[in-house]
């Protein structure tokens, strides 16, 4: 059995906390609900959800180097804010795939709004990147754009298509490790992390993977 330092207890609440008040206030609008009914949720949420989820992401080359061939398990921290502090450049985020709807990508967050842009083909102008946007790349870099699949291809997006932020992944039952995303959110994550992966429930998630 897991046993956690009451620091740890104590900043996995305050998340919790954070994400039911949000989660309330998303399906409660303001004048569009009782004081009682936002409450039962607040409450609801902060004993009974958790703030991370299990995603299968079949594997390919243009993420490789994570995810291998054959496809992983992934552990991802929902995200209801998808804004500083909650989302930063380098994380490994899950999204809306820019062409089929009710479909995922896993890609990289490397740049956000005011970023100046450079391409490496001297007949592409520079541009800045647009608030609410960002630039999304997959791990092998060295691909070309159309193999990636990534904002080479599809341009930048606004970052409200991000769903969660990869924390853990599990290629297999032996083979498994920490996703490196920003520090600054691997810091915001490891509460979350330290509560709520269960390699075991990971390995049965995909049976197929042990």
């Amino acid at each position: 059995m897991k046993s956690f330092s009451f620091s740890t207890l104590c900043s996995y609440a305050e998340h919790k906390l954070e994400h039911s008040f949000i989660l309330s206030l998303m399906k409660y609008p303001k004048g569009q609900h009782t004081k009682g009914e936002r409450m039962h949720l607040l409450f609801k949420n902060f004993l009974q959800g958790k703030l991370t989820y299990f995603h299968f992401y079949k594997g390919g080359k243009e993420n490789y180097s994570l995810i291998g061939d054959q496809g992983a398990t992934l552990l991802v921290r929902r995200l209801l804010l998808i804004r500083p502090p909650h989302i930063s450049e380098g994380d490994v985020v899950v999204m809306r795939h820019p062409e089929i709807p009710q479909s995922f990508l896993v890609r990289r967050l490397v740049a956000t709004e005011g970023r100046e842009m450079m391409s490496t083909d001297e007949k592409d102008e520079p541009f800045i990147l647009e608030k609410g946007h960002g630039w999304f790349l997959s791990e092998n870099t060295s691909l070309e754009p159309k193999e990636a699949y990534d904002s080479r291809t599809f341009g930048p997006l606004p970052i409200t298509r991000i769903v969660g932020r990869v924390i853990y992944c599990m290629r297999t039952a032996e083979d498994h490790e920490v996703v490196r995303n920003n520090p600054e959110s691997q810091t915001r994550d490891a509460p979350v992390l330290n509560m709520e992966l269960d390699i075991e429930e990971m390995a049965k998630f995909n049976p197929a993977r042990k």
